[in-house]
């Protein structure tokens, strides 16, 4: 017989019951407002907010937040496709690469056409003047959706080969770091004309602002702030659409998927397209905040990092990603600027204990653990 709970009777907190109380659609809804208004501080903190205060920032602290951002939006990316499709790709570094170089492309136009004078890895290769083909990206607006092209052109390739071949699993993920370290090394050659192994830099205006102005930096930030925003509000409504729900079964089984009568390389290739998409925008948005793009940007050990950080805030989970990737960059900087010897080793430390407690990632884990409280 069914009995009434005694309201005197001592409380039990466990991961549970406080899951259950503080996480929820509610509890995930309020994430976009939440960046939105970290958006909106940023400009407050640095031009309103004096420099005592403990809450005004400075411009490397904007800067730092706003790198983070691209982070987040990468890790974002690689969610969608690895925690709704299924597809762990160790290759993003591709995309993201794809869009900073593009980037540093247009910036560099902008310098040439300030100071008519050629950038110092052009003039090390002899060049006598400005590539004409670079010229076609002089324009923001332009490059954007050269990058939107470029990015969602070279994923449509390679998923329609992979996929239409039904390459999957582990096949896949070495395929993709293979490519991107080839790619890494086809970068580092200098007659490819991309810099090299010194890479790009030497940018000065973006849109005609000084890009190391604070007006500039902020602005970047908080591009990346509302990028993000966006970006995980569309992905959140689209993982919970039909097409959404389509990913996860073909994730679960997609041989019964296809059974069914279901294209599962084309549900697979439209996530694959959107995801490099939001890493190339990722990467355009990082390359004027740091001022420089070379080939480490497609490392393969960005690629992996990128996997770490969604393994650790829990895939298939959308905040999760962002979260694991804003809560590992946020420790590596400011371990690379308190322990600089030894900051490898206490992050790897700390990844592994979290891989560890949390078998779904820190927010999968609460996630699931709510979930779990609220069933009858």
């Amino acid at each position: 017989m069914n009995t009434l709970p005694d309201p005197h009777a001592p409380q039990r907190f466990t991961l549970s019951s406080l899951a259950a109380k503080w996480l929820g659609p509610a509890t995930e809804a309020c994430v976009a407002p939440l960046l939105l208004l970290v958006a909106l501080y940023l400009p407050f903190a640095y031009f309103v907010l004096p420099e005592a205060s403990a809450l005004h920032l400075s411009l490397f602290g904007i800067n730092l937040i706003g790198q983070i951002m691209c982070f987040a939006l990468l890790a974002l990316a690689l969610d969608l496709v690895w925690g709704y499709a299924g597809i762990l790709s160790l290759g993003h570094g591709v995309f993201f690469g794809i869009g900073g170089y593009l980037m540093a492309i247009y910036l560099l136009n902008g310098a040439y056409e300030q100071t008519h004078v050629l950038p110092d890895f052009m003039q090390y290769m002899g060049a006598s003047e400005f590539p004409p083909l670079w010229k076609a990206l002089s324009r923001l607006d332009v490059t954007v959706l050269a990058t939107i092209v470029a990015s969602a052109a070279v994923a449509a390739v390679f998923g329609f080969v992979t996929f239409r071949s039904r390459i999957n699993g582990v096949y896949l993920s070495i395929i993709t770091q293979a490519l991107t370290y080839a790619l890494m090394l086809l970068l580092f050659i200098n007659d490819v004309g991309l810099g090299g192994n010194n890479g790009m830099t030497g940018f000065t205006q973006l849109a005609g602002h000084p890009v190391a102005g604070a007006t500039t930096q902020i602005g970047l930030a908080v591009a990346s702030c509302v990028l993000l925003v966006a970006a995980y509000v569309g992905v959140r409504y689209l993982t919970r659409s039909a097409l959404g729900r389509a990913l996860i079964a073909v994730r679960d089984d997609e041989a019964r998927m296809r059974f069914l009568g279901y294209r599962t390389h084309t549900l697979k290739l439209l996530a694959w397209c959107l995801s490099a998409v939001l890493a190339a925008l990722a990467g355009m948005l990082y390359v004027p905040q740091v001022g420089i793009v070379n080939p480490t940007i497609v490392s393969p050990q960005l690629s992996v990092e990128i996997a770490v950080w969604v393994a650790i805030g829990g895939r298939g989970t959308l905040l999760g990603a962002i979260f694991g990737a804003i809560l590992v960059n946020g420790i590596k900087f400011w371990l690379t600027a308190e322990l600089p010897a030894v900051w490898p080793f206490i992050l790897a430390g700390v990844t592994l204990l979290i891989v560890v407690c949390f078998n779904n990632g820190v927010w999968g884990t609460f996630k699931a653990a709510a979930g779990r409280e609220r069933q009858p």
